[in-house]
């Protein structure tokens, strides 16, 4: 049986990471001044942090609606048996929702992830693992990486908060004494809900690597297959000394660094990075 595995663009998954295990992608839409976009083929998280930097409003983004997953489904199943889709969080999309009313009748298995970027990411690696060993059934692949989905540990430190306060994440309060007190919030998801962690202070790239060690804290009860690094253009000096941190650990198989598309970079805005893996 021949399995195809397709994802929202919001899994933040690298192109030749994509390219390498036979992907499929299903863009979401971002509005930036009025015209609509699509994530990762028409415009880039660099030209959305140049628009709003020069005054733009923030973009919108919207979910891939059901006529487009249907149309997808149905043409990719001329050349598969059955599809294993996953979306990111109902609570964050409707993604979720429109893929399962476009998938009725059909061997198309929806999985909604309760998490958002390279979170998605993970889950989608370890259906990858299990159909690269030869596996060809697709609801055991299905009760595995949904038996994870609560081990997934998604956080993400915020450099600058007015992207959350715009997109309605954060309070006009909140935000001014974060600014005030300098302080980088960790954000982390949470049964498919974003919340607020530790409250960093000080430098970011100093906030960075504590905010590393912090999730590195209890590292026998972190799986050691892969961990991600997933930023949204944070200095490349930064992010080689954090990946050299966990090499240093001597416990990831892989350490992927990721840079985050359109679609999760409009909601964080730049200089965000974040460590994403599985728990035991």
């Amino acid at each position: 049986m021949k399995i195809q595995i397709l994802a929202d663009s919001t899994c933040d998954l690298s192109p030749e990471y994509i390219a390498q295990h036979n992907i499929k992608i299903l863009p979401l839409q971002v509005n930036l001044n009025g015209k609509d976009y699509t994530d990762g083929v028409d415009i880039t998280p660099d030209d959305i942090f140049r628009a709003v930097a020069g005054g733009s409003d923030l973009p919108k983004t919207s979910a891939v609606n059901v006529e487009d997953y249907h149309k997808t489904f149905t043409e990719t199943l001329k050349s598969c048996d059955a599809i294993l889709h996953f979306a990111i969080s109902a609570e964050f999309s409707s993604c979720h929702a429109n893929a399962v009313a476009a998938a009725k009748n059909l061997p198309v298995y929806c999985i909604d992830s309760r998490n958002l970027s390279s979170g998605i990411g993970l889950l989608v690696a370890e259906a990858v693992d299990m159909i690269e060993a030869g596996c060809e059934d697709p609801q055991a692949i299905v009760d595995h990486v949904r038996s994870l989905i609560d081990k997934v540990d998604t956080s993400f430190v915020i450099d600058r908060l007015d992207y959350l306060h715009k997109g309605g994440r954060c309070s006009m309060v909140a935000m001014l004494g974060a600014n005030v007190l300098k302080l980088k919030p960790c954000i982390e998801v949470v049964d498919g809900k974003m919340i607020v962690g530790r409250k960093y202070r000080g430098l970011y790239a100093r906030c960075l690597k504590q905010y590393l060690e912090d999730r590195m804290h209890e590292l026998d009860t972190i799986v050691g297959k892969r961990i991600f690094v997933t930023h949204t253009g944070v200095d490349p000096l930064v992010v080689e000394a954090l990946k050299a941190r966990l090499r240093e650990l001597n416990h990831f198989d892989e350490i992927l660094e990721v840079r985050a598309g359109s679609t999760i970079s409009s909601h964080c805005g730049n200089n965000t990075l974040g460590v994403l893996f599985i728990r035991k």
